[in-house]
């Protein structure tokens, strides 16, 4: 694996946990918005299901 697709791959996981973690923490402070924060994990997690594959491949 090249130093530019391992660097990718790293950015890609970083991103993949911190955006989910301050949606969740959103969640938590602010229970209206649960709904529309979960509709938001969940599509940040299936992006990362995706595209880190893809960029490990």
């Amino acid at each position: 694996m090249s130093t530019l697709a391992l660097l990718v791959a790293v950015l890609l996981g970083l991103a993949f946990v911190l955006v989910p973690s301050a949606l969740a923490y959103l969640a938590y402070r602010h229970p209206a918005a649960r709904g529309p924060l979960g509709i938001g994990i969940a599509a940040v997690a299936a992006l990362a299901a995706i595209v880190i594959p893809i960029a490990l491949h």
